[in-house]
């Protein structure tokens, strides 16, 4: 059974801030991490998913150990505020499941909440790295694919990830503070709901013909920690019925650049 949201939260579509790429905003650090009516349904299939492909849904560099530490201390430090509650050695979640701590730090951070978790780190050829992700809702790539890559490489074969646009986008990575978290969205429509749906580079996603199939946007933050200085790029996977959307919201969408 499809996983939906009710609505999406943003239009980006219909938001001038977030159409011009990269379309980068101030986030509210309290905002980081959200907790939303998919929840109990998401958080269900990632269970699943880190149950069954561990190998395909996490992933660890050497040497990443550090800042996927801090990561962990990073999430735990806001699950009070999100609905959640410590019972001994474990985190009583939203939907009443218990996360015991200990084991895998990723698939541990990847059954508490609904975002997405890839740790970014500066590499010796001026990129930031993938060293180390929790990617259980990946919108057409794999974290076995793009592991180790910096981030030219992880977003091939993107036609729009030009010279120019990469520079920009490594530069906001030098450039999020502690503290001052970013964040940007983006909009696809697909045909299939489903939230787990890696491709390789050569696999193409099918697309829908006219007002019909799903919406999915994503949420994506960027935060630095401190201590490390990895920066944590988070991603909160919506998807949405297309018929869902308004008349003005539909023509918005159908007339949106490709």
């Amino acid at each position: 059974m499809a996983i939906l949201h009710d609505s999406l939260p943003f239009k980006v579509w219909m938001d001038p801030r977030l159409t011009r790429l990269p379309g980068i905003l101030p986030m509210d650090p309290e905002d980081w991490l959200r907790v939303d009516e998919a929840y109990a349904g998401q958080m269900a299939e990632r269970a699943r998913l880190i149950a069954g492909e561990p190998g395909a849904v996490t992933g660890a560099l050497p040497g990443s150990e550090p800042a996927v530490a801090e990561l962990a201390e990073a999430v735990e430090a806001r699950l009070p505020g999100l609905g959640f509650a410590r019972e001994g050695a474990a985190w009583r979640c939203p939907d009443g499941r218990l996360v015991a701590d200990g084991g895998p730090v990723l698939a541990r951070l990847g059954q508490l909440v609904q975002e997405d978790l890839c740790v970014m780190e500066a590499g010796p050829e001026g990129h930031h790295v993938l060293t180390a992700a929790v990617l259980c809702f990946p919108a057409s790539w794999t974290l076995v694919e793009k592991l180790g890559r910096g981030l030219p490489g992880i977003h091939r074969p993107v036609s729009v990830y030009d010279e120019g646009l990469a520079a920009r986008v490594q530069r906001l990575f030098d450039a999020v503070r502690v503290g001052q978290p970013l964040w940007r969205a983006n909009v696809l429509d697909y045909v299939d709901p489903s939230l787990y749906q890696p491709r390789s580079e050569a696999n193409r996603r099918e697309k829908p013909e006219g007002p019909r199939g799903f919406i999915r946007s994503e949420r994506q933050g960027l935060m630095r920690l401190p201590r490390t200085q990895a920066v944590i790029f988070s991603i909160h996977t919506y998807v949405v019925a297309r018929e869902m959307l308004t008349a003005e919201e539909e023509a918005a969408f159908s007339a949106r650049p490709r």
